[in-house]
């Protein structure tokens, strides 16, 4: 039966196994450049044990057919507030890929901070949103801890307002992209999803970075689906199609305003890519995002290794749909051990678990 860390761990999961393959919108090029992915329609022997944990997880590689880095810029306001940093020398260059310095298992930049945040959250026995600006700050400028070329908008804007003098606390914009939700699952497994004040506290954390209701609303919306999914501490043992009957009930009562079962219903004869990339975006903006995910989450509840398979195929921005598809799908299921043993991730944050 899945534990109110379950969808944490599934998010990181299913990020690192979209990595790779992040912001690929040509779907015949993700298949030519990565195979193993393209023909991972039958998974089950996927999920089996390697000594390195799952082949699910690749390393990137150069170039990244479908990279439009060389399209980003941004200027530093000082050296004092240089997010980039070694990185920048990529920016401007065709053909980059947007995490080429992570290994396999390895987590994406905002995935790195939701663990940093639990691993905090955990600590303290509380959250202080003060507090966590400070950690947040202080790591974003630390050289060396983390090696992703592609550093998020919000993080950029963040860090101008910073410069310009205003608090921390107002630095946030309002940023309509899904990778807001990154640290929702994060938040529910430090704080447990009976937390009285939990949604209060997604709130305010969401809020520190993005201030679009489009995307608070979102964060809201998952936590309310993942508080209703998640068994109750009193409750007894469920099969695994309660788990899943859980999941889905759950992602249509508190989903509604994004999907239905009416939409599902239509969207049945539709493939995963048809779907995603076609008959809704594969972006990142959270109007198609969002219900992209929560889509892929309910179809695939039950089979988490089809689902998260599903979710990095469909290529764009995979990662941050991992948020919403890897937690669900890990409420729904259990997270197959050999996906758990090869991220990297996976040590420090279940050692807080014991």
């Amino acid at each position: 039966m899945p534990t109110d860390q379950a969808p944490f761990l599934g998010s990181l999961v299913a990020d690192a196994v979209a990595m790779p393959v992040h912001w690929y919108y040509d779907q015949v090029a993700l298949d030519r450049d990565y195979p193993q992915l393209a023909e991972a329609t039958s998974v089950p022997q996927l999920a089996e044990a390697t000594s390195a944990g799952s082949p699910l997880y690749l390393a990137p590689r150069n170039p990244h057919s479908g990279s439009i880095l060389w399209r980003s810029q941004w200027t530093p306001p000082s050296p004092q507030f240089d997010i980039l940093r070694e990185q920048a020398a990529f920016w401007g260059q065709h053909g980059v890929h947007y995490h080429q310095f992570l290994a396999a298992g390895e987590n994406t930049l905002n995935y790195r901070l939701a663990t940093e945040l639990f691993e905090m959250v955990r600590r303290d026995r509380g959250y202080d949103p003060e507090k966590w600006l400070d950690r947040y700050i202080t790591l974003m400028l630390e050289p060396g801890w983390h090696h992703d070329t592609y550093v998020e908008e919000y993080h950029r804007h963040f860090f101008t307002n910073l410069a310009a003098g205003r608090k921390p606390i107002n630095c946030g914009v309002r940023d309509v992209h899904i990778g807001g939700l990154a640290p929702v699952p994060a938040l529910v497994a430090a704080l447990g999803s009976r937390h009285p004040d939990l949604r209060e506290i997604v709130r305010i954390h969401v809020g520190l970075t993005h201030k679009d209701p489009d995307v608070l609303a979102a964060a809201d919306t998952l936590v309310k689906i993942l508080v209703a999914a998640l068994p109750r501490p009193d409750m007894e043992a469920r099969s695994a199609a309660e788990d899943v009957r859980a999941t889905r009930d759950a992602i249509l009562e508190h989903g509604r305003d994004s999907i239905s079962a009416a939409k599902l219903t239509a969207w049945e004869r539709l493939s995963d890519r048809q779907l995603v990339g076609g008959t809704l975006s594969s972006a990142c903006y959270i109007d198609d995002a969002f219900p992209a995910a929560l889509a892929l989450a309910w179809r695939h509840a039950g089979d988490f290794t089809a689902g998260v398979v599903a979710n990095a195929r469909c290529g764009g921005d995979n990662c941050h749909r991992a948020a919403v598809v890897g937690s669900l799908l890990a409420a729904s299921a259990p997270i197959p051990q050999p996906l758990v043993k090869g991220l990297a991730a996976a040590a420090s944050v279940t050692a807080l678990l014991t």
